[in-house]
């Protein structure tokens, strides 16, 4: 699932977004910060999620294994941004409009927008065009999903430790890799009556990172050595929660606050064949440019667990700018 979402995201801009380097550098840099930055945001939030299930810890030893999978949705702000070719220098509308929503990376251009650019080099004039990249709602993609591997095991009194992993893997040119780690810690089990109190309370800080790179070459508008993207995503996860404490169904729900941020690079050599500004026409682009977000919001969540001996599940909703459901299957003693 990590692979669909990062190949969705990266091919798609890759698809026409190295094509604006015949803008020039500042114009492609401008337009790919308003169209990459959505998808980043939203997988920093998507990372976050699926880390409690109850605020109650496991015992001394006990551990468990989960499948934790992630949904998260996409608001309609977060498939379009403004596109006004006055902050632009060399990018216009072909149809002659001045200001228009175009598709991020989360979205879709429902008719292909042309753009051009306009160089002139002394007497002479040229112009070079080509489309706007696509976004994941063009293939139908309207959630972010992602699934993982999860390990929890309470190490001492009132206290759960917690790792995730994805192996890093290839396919075809995308490598994608992803890990993280917890730290859960209970209250309530330094209460006196802590076997009678109804309620478990809890922190929990959690890091989360997520890298992947996508291999390409262009021989178009575009063409060059070793180009790639590569994306690097960190998130953190600091969260208070209360659940009740019946044998096996238990309900529970929390505040928390999510810090995250991304690095997005264009690396590699890249020639332009057509259009770039004249002064710009003597050098090959090396590492082009890339592109950092912060990110910091506020969220909530609702959940539920049920345990049968050995086996669990719980489902959860979390409250976010990006909204995510997440389910989890549990295995262990």
């Amino acid at each position: 699932m990590f692979l669909g979402l990062i190949t969705g995201v990266c091919s798609n801009a890759q698809d026409k977004l190295e094509d604006l380097l015949a803008a020039g550098i500042e114009d492609a840099q401008r337009f790919a910060s308003g169209y990459i930055t959505p998808g980043t945001e939203g997988i920093i939030h998507n990372i976050s999620n699926g880390w409690i299930r109850s605020a109650e810890v496991k015992k001394q030893w006990s551990f468990d294994i989960s499948l934790v999978a992630n949904a998260s949705f996409v608001k309609e702000k977060h498939r379009s941004f403004s596109l006004n070719t006055a902050e632009y220098n060399n990018l216009k509308f072909r149809d002659g409009s001045l200001v228009k929503n175009v598709a991020t990376a989360l979205g879709e251009n429902k008719t292909d927008i042309r753009v051009y650019s306009v160089v002139t080099d002394g007497e002479n004039t040229q112009e070079v065009e080509f489309e706007l990249p696509q976004g994941l709602a063009s293939v139908d993609m309207d959630i972010l999903p992602t699934a993982f591997l999860q390990g929890s095991i309470g190490v001492f009194k009132g206290t759960e430790v917690k790792m995730r992993f994805f192996p890093k893997i290839k396919q075809e040119d995308i490598r994608v890799g992803f890990f993280g780690f917890g730290i859960q810690h209970e209250f309530t089990s330094w209460l006196p009556v802590e076997n009678t109190f109804p309620l478990a309370i809890s922190g929990l800080v959690a890091f989360t990172n997520l890298g992947a790179s996508y291999d390409f070459t262009n021989f178009e508008i575009v063409t060059g050595n070793n180009q790639r993207f590569d994306l690097n995503v960190d998130s953190w996860l600091f969260q208070a929660q209360v659940s009740t404490k019946w044998p096996a169904f238990n309900l529970y729900g929390g505040i928390g606050y999510v810090s995250g941020n991304s690095d997005f690079k264009v690396l590699g050599t890249y020639k332009v064949i057509d259009g770039i500004p004249i002064t710009e026409i003597t050098n090959d682009f090396n590492d082009p440019f890339k592109i950092k977000n912060k990110v910091s919001d506020v969220r909530a969540t609702i959940g539920a667990n049920l345990s049968l001996g050995f086996f669990g599940l719980n489902l959860d909703y979390n409250f976010a700018e990006f909204d995510n459901a997440s389910l989890g299957l549990h295995f262990g003693i």
